[in-house]
């Protein structure tokens, strides 16, 4: 019921809108990647590498003082742990394989708070592969880290120096290029957004997520299904991997953690779902926010990761249905719970985990209730901004 039709949607969203020039490339995905990623030799290569290279399994972490505040049992899936401390490496990692195995010579990514960066880079330099990432100008500024992570590890950033010179323009970037290379080259899409295959695609290979929560919950509680599995959202691969299991199990419920920024009707937000609207941006129709004319309105978050005008068409699909309930974060509500979570257990989140941290002071819940919170990244890359507010938070 949740899971892409042949022809790429999720109920009314998804789909392929693209420029005519890129109908050969989208088309040979189409064709290819489902029989690709269902080789033997392919899993094989994959499962091993996610697990010698990524470090997979990653914990589920039992995080008793978290827990005990919210007289509820939470446990924190520990994806800041994988190499280059994000989720975003276990579709990198699928999709370099994919592209070796449809001879791409040269690979292009956007990126917004630079862990997608990041991870391309580190499997590009891993396979030998030329890479590019199109980052906008404002994130490179603001995650002045991740840029040198990727480019010592080989690869070229180039500014997007358009727009808000964030996420969307860079993904905007990318997409020109790829027109220009059609054939040589791989667009490794971060999140589940873009043309179909994409969403379905990325959501795939990050649902490793949930297949190992499973498994870790009856392992460690008798019962492999969480009440609650709460996940940030901006495009949305770390939500769309740790809900996928889930996806059919109306038992267990799922919450969308969005970026309000400076507030959900203050002109400066990414809480897509609230004050968003069907359309169609980067390929696919989706949510967005936009103009009762159609043109896109620019995001804003604290948190580069999330600061993207649409979300991924699954979500879409997952929030108008009532299957997953969405909620939005200001930006001080997630600076405050990073530096809450950092003070009661020791671990310093990503901005965009800090927002699904922050959901647990506004979701409604039974005292002892089972919830996993899908802690997608690590927060090194954000200490700089974190550093600004410790007036304030700390």
């Amino acid at each position: 019921m949740y899971k892409v039709d042949n022809r790429g949607y999720y109920g009314k969203f998804g789909g392929a809108y693209i420029p005519e020039l890129l109908h050969p490339c989208v088309e040979e995905l189409k064709q290819n990647y489902e029989k690709i990623i269902s080789e033997s030799d392919f899993k094989k290569e994959f499962d091993q590498l996610l697990s010698d290279y990524v470090g997979r399994p990653t914990p589920l972490y039992f995080a008793k003082r978290f827990s005990e505040h919210y007289q509820a049992n939470i446990y924190l899936k520990r994806e800041d742990l994988c190499h280059t401390g994000a989720h975003k490496v276990n579709n990198t990692i699928g999709q370099i394989l994919l592209a070796k195995r449809l001879n791409k010579k040269r690979i292009i990514a956007e990126t917004g708070a630079g862990q997608h960066g990041v991870a391309t880079a580190t499997v590009c330099a891993l396979m030998g592969i030329e890479c590019i990432v199109y980052m906008g100008e404002k994130d490179i500024e603001r995650q002045a880290p991740n840029v040198k992570r990727m480019k010592m590890l080989g690869a070229e950033v180039r500014p997007a120096l358009s727009g808000s010179k964030t996420l969307k323009d860079a993904t905007n970037e990318a997409i020109r290029d790829w027109i220009n290379h059609p054939n040589d080259t791989h667009y490794i899409i971060g999140s589940v957004v873009g043309p179909h295959p994409y969403p379905e695609m990325v959501a795939k290979f990050q649902s490793v997520i949930s297949a190992e929560m499973k498994k870790q919950l009856m392992e460690k509680t008798g019962n492999e299904n969480p009440d609650i599995i709460v996940a940030c959202v901006g495009g949305g691969s770390n939500a769309a991997g740790a809900f996928y299991h889930y996806l059919n199990n109306k038992n267990t419920r799922l919450i969308a953690v969005e970026a309000a920024g400076l507030g959900i009707h203050s002109g400066e937000t990414a809480a897509t779902s609230v004050i968003g609207s069907e359309g169609i941006i980067h390929g696919s129709r989706t949510l967005l926010m936009q103009t009762s004319d159609g043109q896109i309105v620019e995001p804003y978050s604290i948190s580069a990761g999330l600061d993207y005008p649409g979300i991924g068409p699954l979500h879409a699909h997952l929030i108008s249905s009532g299957r997953a309930e969405a909620t939005s974060i200001t930006d001080d509500e997630a600076l405050k719970s990073a530096f809450f979570l950092s003070r009661k257990e020791g671990i310093i989140p990503a901005l965009e985990s800090a927002h699904a941290f922050a959901a647990m002071e506004k979701l409604e819940y039974k005292k002892n209730d089972t919830i996993v919170i899908n802690l997608s990244g690590r927060g090194d890359k954000d200490l700089e901004t974190y550093t600004k507010h410790f007036d304030r938070f700390a």
